[in-house]
């Protein structure tokens, strides 16, 4: 994902997140995840002033997200939420697909985006920056059939204020070339104590935070470790974990944090078995490459992804209204389904094509996602009475860096 100089610079950023006092931000979770609990940000927010209206739009907005968030039917003629919005509003869209969290940390400092579709180990960073603005939640009507499980959270929040609306939610996903591997995987032990059986044809994600992966693992395999939350992790945890991962990546074919670069290598053949998201499944199933998915019996990393407006937005009313229209019930439908997610509008469930989605994805399936680790800053504090003993995020870049070597 991130070439070195990218995590240098994000490393620096973090080096100014940490001096603000940044305690350790939790679960990135909406109301879940077992392998993390939630702690209050630990920081006080910057002085940045929150929308009072929203007035007429300024003709465009542009915009920073995940790939399959923001879809005009460029990429399927059937799926398409950004033309409605366009005409409706009449705020141009313009976005820009970012890899990672970090690309996206790093775009949303040019001071050239109005918003970003932020996962937790974005977030923090951003509102301690001073990067993002409180949310006025009163100007967005939609927000009120948010699944009360997404709002004021740790990752989202800081002193009860929201910095963001939410978007959805899932889990990062084992994935195989059903076709080549027959017999159905249930474990991540396949990428990790057993890699060797596919050596060359595991694909990993190419991320420091993919080092909570192999917490997951190891909290469910090495329970000596006493692994709480597998993004605080003291030295003896931490070295377990990039020990792990150095084992891991003699096995390695490919990394990946392009979404269409892990398409092509399953497409190929080269990757058989690895981290997905489920979107990447779906665009795999339509070009009848055969996979299956899994969340394994450890648990997994995740995600809980929330809409953020730039505090020197220059085009701030068509943001909120981009926020409003994200999260209203037929959008947040057709984007859940699109990547493979649940909603975070509960009245989407009823707008879904499939009338199982919300089922299948877990929408209001809280003990489902007690198994998933949401994807959250690492910091120094390690939130409970071990004190400033975790590794931060900048340690996780640097062992990250080494692992790739």
């Amino acid at each position: 994902m991130r070439q070195a100089k990218l995590w240098a610079a994000v490393a620096a950023s973090m080096a100014l997140f940490v001096a603000a006092g940044c305690g350790d931000d939790e679960k990135d979770a909406a109301g879940g995840g077992s392998a993390a609990k939630e702690q209050p940000a630990g920081f006080k927010a910057p002085d940045v002033p929150m929308a009072k209206a929203v007035g007429e739009g300024e003709g465009e907005v542009n915009l920073i997200a995940w790939a399959g968030y923001v879809e005009d039917g460029s990429t399927d003629p059937k799926v398409d939420w950004v033309t409605p919005f366009e005409k409706e509003t009449g705020c141009k869209v313009n976005v820009k697909v970012g890899n990672s969290s970090d690309e996206m940390v790093t775009l949303m400092r040019t001071g050239q985006y109005d918003g970003v579709s932020a996962s937790g180990d974005a977030t923090l960073r951003l509102i301690a920056a001073g990067d993002v603005a409180p949310v006025n939640t009163d100007l967005v009507p939609n927000y009120a059939d948010v699944f009360a499980a997404l709002k004021d959270k740790a990752h989202n929040s800081v002193d009860g204020q929201m910095y963001g609306i939410p978007h959805g939610r899932g889990a990062n996903l084992l994935m195989w070339r059903s076709d080549k591997i027959t017999e159905d995987l249930d474990s991540w032990s396949v990428v990790f104590d057993q890699a060797s059986k596919y050596k060359g044809q595991v694909t990993a994600y190419d991320s420091p935070i993919y080092i909570a992966d192999a917490a997951v693992y190891l909290k469910a395999t090495k329970p000596e470790l006493k692994i709480d939350n597998p993004y605080a992790l003291d030295d003896k945890q931490f070295q377990a974990a990039i020990e792990l991962l150095k084992a891991q990546r003699a096995n390695v074919g490919e990394y990946w944090s392009d979404y269409t670069k892990e398409q092509a290598a399953f497409t190929s053949g080269d990757s058989q078995v690895g981290t997905t998201w489920q979107v990447i499944a779906n665009l795999l199933e339509a070009d009848k490459v055969k996979v299956k998915t899994t969340l394994p019996k450890e648990g997994s990393t995740g995600w809980s992804d929330t809409w953020m407006v730039a505090t020197k937005a220059k085009n701030p009313n068509c943001m909120y209204k981009w926020m409003n229209h994200i999260v209203s019930p037929k959008a947040n439908a057709q984007v859940s389904e699109w990547f493979g997610e649940a909603p975070a509008n509960e009245k989407s469930c009823a707008e879904t094509a499939d009338p199982k989605h919300c089922e299948t994805f877990h929408a209001d399936d809280e003990a489902y996602f007690d198994q998933v680790a949401y994807w959250t800053t690492p910091t120094k504090d390690c939130g409970d009475d071990r004190g400033a003993v975790c590794k931060d995020y900048s340690e996780w870049v640097q062992a990250w860096t080494e692992i790739k070597g």
